[in-house]
């Protein structure tokens, strides 16, 4: 039987349990604000839309934290060599989440009712800033939490002296996460000085923190699956470290475009946001060369089709779509719109989610001693939820594109009842791929819920031929894959640069409906067929047990 070296990984366990639980009361949520999208009826007075919004996205905030600090603690002592420190914190730091995600849900009805509980110029109970919902007094536990985590991973970690290149990207991670969320403590009057701090909390965690933890956490986790060589690896988190501060400090900026801020910050926000695609293209391409440095068959497929799903989508919804709508040119355009969706949901569930579900699936496995278990379920649920995601992002594109032409550009009124028919197709799209979405979440949480608990049906792997798209992917073909990517994305800001035309403007349609048409079918398309030939490569190096985890991980770590 499979067992962990390190008995205080086992207190990850309970951060991925809440994770799940968590992750399918969001897509809930989401399943209502996709009804009430359609019927603007459904609940009013009882749930509104604006209640339900708040709590879907502050769920899918709290479920990612949760998944990185599981990851964090499970591979913690792995990067040690020694148990954690100071367990009885962690075990504090469980309930003390748990306590702010049951205060956030509570809290959100208040903002309906108009009520913060303000007491010396701060609201105490609830917040109303987006992403940042939570009143003073949660944000105090918040602070705490991360101070928390802070502490253990640093008192956990050899000295500094020994510290090698993913010690320093979670190292300094989790100290980052913890000091930038001061900025989100404290309330200002004026709008655009508190969109300056908002942001910097919002941004810097999501482009300048978590990325940081992400690419560390990718990193070590391709030491463990493939056993990557640690010196390697740490050069790759390096450089892709580097390039994520490097372009995202003054990539904030395309966050200050509209908020009376000064028009320098149009041209330099415009810039360094173009850059922040570089670092997402170097983690894929590592990921890409570490899955392939061998060819032995692959463990533990549902643990690595998700961390592939991660950074493909890191690359896709961050990367690609990022790029097609943070210049001030089509920002102008997009900002505000289901365009912004569309990216939102590619990158804060694909790069940050993905991978917390993928950590789990590697580790919950060996925490519960299961030497081999039927992998169906996971890789199905995998298909379900990434095929969903695609889906519903194709259709916030859609949507949003004619959401732009009718109301931004024609300047209809956005409450008179033109734009909700225009937009009416999309509306209708999103409950079908929501639908698929939450099908595979549901399937996914059933199969770690219970994965080690209900009795084990291993499943013989269908033998796939190493031919056709069971070849081994090279190089180039990755590469002109990820170009077609790049070249479909090119299609999109074209099309949104086109609403800048005075003939657009004059009212035809033809061009952005025309590149929008092309571009984001291309775009998801090509990345549902490059994940399937990527999978499909890895499947056809021939069935293997989960017990060959144990001798990667001992082997890596010996190094």
């Amino acid at each position: 039987m499979i067992r962990i070296e390190y008995q205080t990984q086992r207190l990850s366990l309970r951060f991925f349990m809440l994770m799940l639980v968590l992750f399918l009361f969001q897509t809930a949520f989401g399943l209502l604000l996709t009804g009430q999208h359609i019927d603007p009826t459904l609940l009013a007075g009882t749930l509104n839309f604006n209640v339900v919004r708040a709590e879907h996205t502050n769920l899918g905030i709290l479920w990612v934290l949760s998944g990185f600090i599981g990851a964090i603690l499970f591979v913690g002592p792995l990067l040690s060599k020694r148990e954690l420190a100071a367990p009885g914190l962690i075990r504090f730091l469980f309930y003390a989440l748990l306590a702010v995600v049951l205060w956030n849900v509570a809290t959100q009805v208040l903002a309906e009712q108009g009520i913060a509980g303000w007491w010396l110029g701060q609201p105490l109970l609830q917040e109303g800033l987006e992403y940042l919902e939570a009143g003073r007094i949660v944000d105090v536990v918040i602070l705490v939490g991360f101070a928390i985590l802070c502490h253990v991973v640093w008192r956990s970690f050899p000295p500094i002296s020994q510290w090698n290149e993913i010690h320093w990207g979670l190292g300094i991670g989790v100290l980052a996460l913890t000091l930038v969320w001061i900025f989100g403590m404290f309330f200002v009057e004026r709008i655009d000085l508190q969109e300056y701090f908002r942001w910097y909390v919002v941004h810097y965690w999501v482009e300048g923190v978590w990325e940081v933890i992400h690419i560390s956490l990718v990193g070590f986790l391709l030491v463990l699956m493939f056993r990557a060589d640690v010196k390697s690896v740490g050069f790759a988190v390096f450089w892709g470290i580097s390039l994520v501060w490097l372009s995202g400090l003054l990539g904030n900026a395309h966050h200050y475009f509209w908020v009376g801020t000064p028009e320098f910050w149009q041209f330099w926000g415009s810039l360094f946001s173009a850059l922040e695609p570089l670092p997402l293209i170097f983690c894929f391409w590592h990921l890409y060369l570490d899955a392939h440095q061998d060819g032995e068959p692959l463990a533990n497929m549902p643990a690595f089709a998700f961390l592939l799903g991660s950074v493909v989508l890191e690359q896709v919804g961050a990367g690609i779509l990022g790029f097609t709508m943070t210049f001030a040119l089509t920002n102008v355009w997009s900002h505000g719109t289901w365009v912004t969706l569309s990216h939102a949901h590619l990158a804060l569930f694909g790069t940050f989610g993905m991978l917390g579900i993928a950590t789990a699936y590697y580790a919950i496995p060996l925490m519960r001693g299961v030497g081999q278990f039927d992998q169906r379920p996971g890789r199905l649920a995998f298909w379900l939820v990434f095929t969903g995601m695609l889906g519903l992002c194709f259709a916030f594109a859609i949507g949003g594109t004619v959401q732009v032409y009718v109301y931004r550009t024609l300047g209809l009124d956005w409450f008179g009842g033109e734009v909700a028919p225009a937009m009416l197709f999309a509306k209708l799209l999103v409950p079908v791929f929501g639908l698929v979405f939450t099908i595979g979440a549901g399937l996914l949480v059933y199969d770690l819920l219970t994965l080690g608990l209900r009795v084990p049906v291993p499943a013989a792997a269908r033998p796939v031929a190493a031919t056709g798209w069971g070849r081994r992917l090279s190089g180039w073909e990755t590469g002109l894959w990820l170009l077609a990517m790049w070249v479909f994305g090119a299609v999109i800001t074209l099309g949104l640069l086109s609403f800048n035309l005075r003939t657009v403007q004059d009212g035809s349609m033809l061009f952005p409906y025309l590149m929008a048409g092309i571009g984001y079918p291309g775009l998801l398309l090509t990345t549902l067929l490059f994940v399937a030939r990527f999978l499909r490569s890895l499947a056809a190096r021939g069935p293997a047990a989960v017990s060959d985890q144990a001798v990667g991980v001992a082997a890596s770590l010996a190094r």
